[in-house]
C-alpha cells in the first residue's frame, strides 16, 4: 500500500500560518519553524499553497513566476529548508501547480499584449475576436466563477478569456509551448525535493474546440459542471497520463520519496462520481478531492449517500475525505457548531481512504469576519459587494497570547495583513494544549488512534451498523468503530450492536448513550492490533 492511500495530509497557507520577519506575513522560514507543529498532530503529509511570485489578485493563485519564490514569503534557499525540514520531520511535501491560467504580469501574458492579434504570444492564451458590430461583445456567453463575463477586452479589440479574475488569463492547452514549458515547470520542483503536486482547478485546462456557448446557469448547480463546455473535456486525460510517467520515472534528490511514491492530486470541481474517477484510473492522478463531503448537509441521508457514492465509484486511486479549505467557509461556521465541527471530524478521520485538514482547523477556528474595508478576495468586488469571499478562512493563525497578533508575528495586531478577531485567545494553541478537551487534543488524539489502527484496505467500503434513513451513521473500518448521532435524541451505541469499548468523543457522553451531535470512536479489541507504523503484528 502506497503512503498516499491512507494518508492525512496538512494544508498550509504560508500567509497565514507563521511570520519569520515581522512583517506581519506569514512567510517559509515562518512555517519551517513551525512544522514541529503539524507532526506533533500526527499528519503525515503537508500541502503547501502558492508560494510564487504573484500580484496577489487571488491570494497567490495569480502567478507570474511558476519556478519563482515570492520575495515577501522569502527566498528559494527558504524553500529548500523547509523542504529538508519537512523530510527531517517524516513529512512528505506536496506543492501547488497552477495550470489553468497566470497572471496578468506573467511575462507571457504583457509578450502577448504587446505582439498583437495573431501573434504566437497570443497563442499560448484564449484571444479571440469579438461579435457583434465592431466586435463589441464577448466571444461567447461564458461567466466566470468570480462573477460576470469570463471574457475581458484589450486595446486593439481582442477579447481574453479568464474563467477566475480578469487578471488570471487562462493559458491554451493546446498550444505545444504551453504543455512543453509544465513539463519543464514539474522537473524543477521535483529537483527541488517535492513529493507531489496538487493540480488546481485540474477540471478546467482545455475548452471545448470554437469554444461554444455554455447557456443559463453557469456556476449555479455544480451537479451540471461537467456539463460545460470549459469544465472536464476528454483531452485533460492524455497531459494527465503524461504527468504521471514523469512522476513515476524522473530521479528523486535526497529526502525525497522514491519516484513510484510520488502522488499528484486532481482539484477537480467534478461531482458525477463516474466523471471525476476518471481523473484517477490508473496512470492518470493518484487522487481526487472529494467536494461532495466537503459540501454535504448535517444529514445523515446526504452523508450516507456521499460516502456511499465516493466508496464505491470506479478508479485506481484512494478516496479523499475533507471538511476545509482555504477556499471553504470553516466547518464550525458551516455546520452550525463546535460540537457539530467535532463530530464531522471524527467521521471523516474514521473513514477510509485520506484526509485532508486545512490550517486551523483543529483548533476548531470559526470562520472571522473581516470588515468590508480589509477584504482581498476578488469575490467581494466582482460580486457587487455582495459575496464577502474566502478572506475568513483565511485569517492568520493564532499561536499564543491573550491578544492580536497571538503570536502569529511581533509586528503588531495593526500590521497583520488580514486582521485576527479580538476573541481569540481561547483558540491559540498555547491555551489548547493546557487543555485535555480542546480541539486540539481531540485531533492529536484521532490521529494517533487512526495511525495505530489503519483501515485493512485503504478504498474498501466500511462495514454498516446503521440503515439508510437512520438519524445517525454507524460503521467500522478495521479494529475501529464510529458512531456520529445526528438526530435531536440521545441514542445508545450499544443497541446498535456496534461492538468494542470507547476510546474517543467528540464531545461528552451521556452515561451509556450518545447526544445528539455528537461522535464516538470505539475500538473493538478482537480485531488483531497494529504497530504505530500501520503493519499488523
Amino acid at each position: 500500500m502506497s503512503w498516499w492511500q491512507d494518508t492525512v495530509c496538512y494544508e498550509l497557507y504560508p500567509r497565514a500560518f507563521a511570520d519569520s520577519d515581522d512583517d506581519g506575513t506569514g512567510d517559509l522560514a515562518g512555517a519551517a519553524a513551525r512544522l514541529g507543529h503539524i507532526a506533533e498532530l500526527g499528519a503525515d503529509a503537508v500541502w503547501i499553497t502558492p508560494f510564487y511570485p504573484s500580484p496577489l489578485v487571488d491570494g497567490g493563485y495569480d502567478i507570474a513566476d511558476h519556478t519563482g519564490v515570492a520575495a515577501d514569503l522569502g527566498t528559494p534557499e527558504d524553500f529548500d529548508r523547509l523542504t529538508d525540514r519537512a523530510h527531517e520531520l517524516g513529512l512528505k511535501l506536496i506543492v501547488d501547480l497552477v495550470p489553468n491560467h497566470t497572471s496578468d504580469q506573467h511575462p507571457w501574458f504583457q509578450e502577448a499584449l504587446a505582439a498583437g492579434p495573431g501573434s504566437a504570444a497570443r497563442g499560448r492564451y484564449l484571444f479571440r475576436a469579438g461579435r457583434g458590430r465592431s466586435g463589441a461583445l464577448p466571444p461567447n456567453d461564458w461567466q466566470s466563477a468570480f462573477g460576470g463575463p469570463a471574457w475581458t477586452r484589450v486595446g486593439d479589440g481582442e477579447w481574453y478569456c479568464h474563467l477566475h479574475a480578469p487578471q488570471q488569463p487562462d493559458l491554451n492547452w493546446r498550444d505545444p509551448g504551453v504543455r512543453s514549458a509544465f513539463t519543464d515547470i514539474l522537473r524543477y520542483w521535483l529537483d527541488r525535493g517535492v513529493d507531489g503536486f496538487r493540480v488546481d482547478v485540474a477540471h478546467a485546462l482545455f475548452k471545448a474546440e470554437g469554444l461554444p456557448d455554455a447557456g443559463p446557469g453557469q456556476h449555479r448547480d455544480p451537479l451540471r459542471n461537467h456539463l460545460m463546455p470549459y469544465y472536464d473535456q476528454d483531452e485533460l486525460h492524455p497531459l494527465y497520463r503524461e504527468w504521471r510517467a514523469l512522476l513515476d520515472t524522473h530521479p528523486a534528490p535526497p529526502g525525497a520519496v522514491p519516484p513510484h511514491d510520488r502522488v499528484m492530486v486532481a482539484e477537480s470541481a467534478v461531482f458525477d462520481p463516474d466523471r471525476l474517477a476518471r481523473y484517477i484510473r490508473p496512470g492518470e492522478m493518484h487522487q481526487a478531492f472529494n467536494f461532495a463531503f466537503l459540501e454535504a448537509a448535517w444529514d445523515p441521508a446526504e452523508l450516507r449517500r456521499v460516502i456511499d457514492a465516493s466508496l464505491s465509484a470506479p478508479g485506481g486511486g484512494s478516496v479523499t475525505w475533507l471538511l476545509s479549505s482555504h477556499d471553504a467557509v470553516r466547518p464550525v461556521t458551516r455546520l452550525g457548531s463546535l460540537g457539530r465541527a467535532r463530530a464531522a471530524a471524527l467521521l471523516m478521520l474514521a473513514l477510509p481512504g485520506s484526509a485532508y485538514l486545512y490550517q486551523g482547523e483543529e483548533l476548531g477556528l470559526p470562520q472571522a469576519v473581516v470588515p468590508d474595508d480589509r477584504i482581498r478576495d476578488p469575490l467581494w468586488e466582482r460580486s457587487g459587494h455582495t459575496e464577502r469571499g474566502r478572506d475568513g478562512s483565511r485569517v492568520p493563525l493564532p499561536w499564543s497570547g491573550d491578544r492580536a497578533p497571538y503570536g502569529f508575528t511581533t509586528a503588531g495586531a495593526e500590521h497583520t495583513w488580514l486582521p485576527q478577531p479580538d476573541d481569540w485567545a481561547r483558540y491559540t494553541v498555547a491555551a489548547q494544549e493546557q487543555d485535555p478537551a480542546s480541539t486540539l487534543a481531540l485531533y492529536r488524539t484521532a490521529l494517533r488512534l487512526r495511525r495505530a489502527h489503519p483501515a485493512p484496505e485503504p478504498t474498501a467500503p466500511p462495514h454498516w451498523y446503521s440503515a439508510v434513513g437512520d438519524p445517525h451513521l454507524a460503521f467500522r473500518r478495521g479494529a475501529l468503530a464510529c458512531v456520529v448521532n445526528l438526530g435531536n435524541r440521545s441514542l445508545s451505541w450499544a443497541a446498535l450492536g456496534v461492538p468494542g469499548r470507547p476510546v474517543l468523543a467528540s464531545g461528552p457522553l451521556d452515561g451509556h448513550a450518545l447526544p445528539p451531535d455528537t461522535a464516538l470512536w470505539l475500538l473493538d479489541t478482537a480485531v488483531p492490533r497494529h504497530h504505530e507504523d500501520g503493519r499488523a503484528r
